[in-house]
């Protein structure tokens, strides 16, 4: 009101409904859609406004907020680096030539055994290698058939936020790879690979990597939620449909 800013202009700016807005201004908490979009919310108000918004957001948590789980676990969103270096657990440059070593007589044992088996009896020895072929063949065979590619299902997945953004992101058989937290602006989550993945957005500041390619989101008045496959590509949910990570 002192900057005589009208609802209007800090809805096209945050992209936040303006009743969402007035339900800030009155403190009506249960017209929002949850704690974590209460908090997203009021940071971007709040630096729309020129305020700041962290001490706003932390005064709500120690004012209606009461410890959770989810609060005194943290979340690592990048590998620890401090961890220390597993030497390489390869074979040994003595096993390696031990192994070549038995090898080179394994093989001289069977150049002696077919050289001797080649001049008393040629036709066992033809047929031995006919049968050897055979084997050889449907063996060849039944391993191509046997083992389909389902590398190609896969997909890759990595958010970037330029905001403040409320982030649900479920994996295969509904696995939290990020449980419903916010993300600051550059706090880039890593890349992660499943056949299907389920995604909420709070709104639309952050760009999505999908196999390496960049996607924007859409604006939007409410959450935005993807489902994303190989087969399909990203498809969006409906209200119903989106994840809660709860």
């Amino acid at each position: 009101m002192r900057a005589r800013i009208d609802v209007s202009e800090i809805e096209a700016t945050t992209k936040i409904r303006a009743k969402y807005l007035r339900a800030l201004e009155n403190e009506e908490w249960g017209l929002l859609p949850g704690p974590t979009f209460v908090k997203s919310f009021l940071r971007t108000y709040a630096d729309a406004l020129g305020l700041d918004g962290r001490s706003m957001v932390e005064e709500y948590r120690l004012e209606h907020e009461s410890p959770s789980d989810a609060m005194l676990e943290p979340i690592v969103s990048t590998p620890q680096r401090n961890r220390r270096r597993q030497p390489p657990s390869g074979p040994s440059r003595g096993y390696i030539i031990a192994v070549v070593a038995v090898g080179l007589v394994i093989v001289a044992l069977i150049v002696a055994l077919v050289s001797g088996g080649s001049s008393k009896s040629p036709g066992t020895a033809g047929t031995a290698a006919t049968h050897t072929t055979h084997t050889t063949d449907h063996a060849t065979t039944t391993t191509a058939t046997h083992s389909p590619n389902t590398s190609t299902s896969i997909v890759a997945l990595s958010l970037k936020p330029t905001a403040a953004i409320y982030v649900c992101l479920l994996g295969e058989n509904g696995r939290k790879l990020v449980p419903g937290v916010e993300l600051q602006a550059g706090e880039g989550t890593p890349t992660f690979h499943a056949r299907r993945f389920e995604l909420t957005l709070g709104n639309n500041a952050v760009t999505m990597y999908i196999d390496g390619r960049a996607r924007s989101v859409p604006a939007s008045s409410g959450a935005i939620g993807y489902s994303i496959t190989r087969a399909r590509g990203r498809q969006p949910l409906t209200a119903a449909q989106l994840p809660t990570c709860k």
